[in-house]
């Protein structure tokens, strides 16, 4: 059997009785030109394993193979979703591995021997899509080269979320500073409600992250920059001297107003706190 061989993604759907369900965020990507066009923004995966999370019927996985990638690893929770994708295991000859599990528990980088070089390419699921990136990011902290780059589908919310900068308001919070810290974040494009079955009710994108490289100096904890993150924008409506009360003299210490409120600081600017932080402790 060979790629093109195998039936439709609607019919895989149809054998398996895998109906997408809203407690595991499923919503199945079926429009295989979209998918391309996802695995073609990612760049070149000849040389490289790519991870994918919730692969659910296979579209993306069947463009990922498709256009090349060396080696696929797809992780997925859904057992009925494991039975549905043997088919393109055979197809893939060899390159292709599925495995089930929770994703929120798995270190993708076990899967792989030491050294080898990774991407993430997925259409995460909507409930758990943030925690998996938090987690991914905490890895390219300890090892900025851990993964080559991810190319990520989530609802645009999200999306405005890790690419918004200063002055964005409300969208510029937490996630997008330390998205921002450790990588170059780019929102390419969005994919509609009808892309999908069954059709969410919002709208999606796709965000590539490429990791940067460690700045001269070192960087502060991620452990740091949470717990600053999280005192700035916990009440963001008020000023700094206010929320980081209980951080004394930062504010001053790193030359920083404090009538000033956090979504009105650079990205640098958390880093420059987060480091006076570390140096104290």
């Amino acid at each position: 059997m060979n790629l093109d061989a195998l039936p439709p993604l609607r019919d895989v759907i149809a054998a398996h009785e895998l109906r997408a369900r809203k407690a595991l965020g499923q919503n199945f990507l079926l429009d295989q030109n979209l998918t391309d066009k996802i695995v073609r923004t990612a760049g070149d995966l000849s040389a490289m394993t790519v991870f994918e999370v919730g692969p659910g019927p296979g579209g993306l996985t069947r463009s990922l193979l498709r256009t090349g990638a060396q080696h696929v690893i797809a992780l997925e929770f859904d057992s009925r979703a494991v039975g549905a994708l043997q088919d393109l295991v055979t197809a893939a000859g060899g390159r292709l591995r599925v495995i089930e599990g929770d994703a929120l528990q798995t270190d993708l980088k076990t899967l792989v021997p030491a050294g080898e070089p990774c991407a993430i390419v997925a259409n995460l699921p909507y409930n758990i899509a943030t925690p998996l990136l938090v987690g991914w990011l905490r890895q390219v902290h300890a090892d900025p080269g851990c993964y080559a780059h991810m190319t990520l589908m989530f609802q645009r919310e999200v999306a405005d979320r890790i690419t918004a900068l200063p002055g964005d308001g409300k969208a510029f919070g937490r996630l997008g500073v330390v998205a921002q810290w450790l990588c170059t974040a780019q929102r390419l494009f969005d994919v509609p409600p009808t892309a999908f079955s069954p059709p969410p009710k919002v709208v999606s994108s796709i965000v590539r992250l490429v990791p940067r490289a460690v700045p001269e100096g070192g960087r502060p904890s991620f452990e740091t920059m949470e717990k600053l993150t999280a005192a700035a924008f916990g009440q963001r409506r008020k000023m700094l001297r206010a929320v980081l009360r209980p951080f004394a003299g930062l504010l001053e210490e790193a030359g920083i107003d404090g009538t000033r409120r956090a979504e009105e600081l650079d990205i640098s600017d958390f880093i420059k706190m987060a480091s006076i932080l570390d140096r104290r402790n």
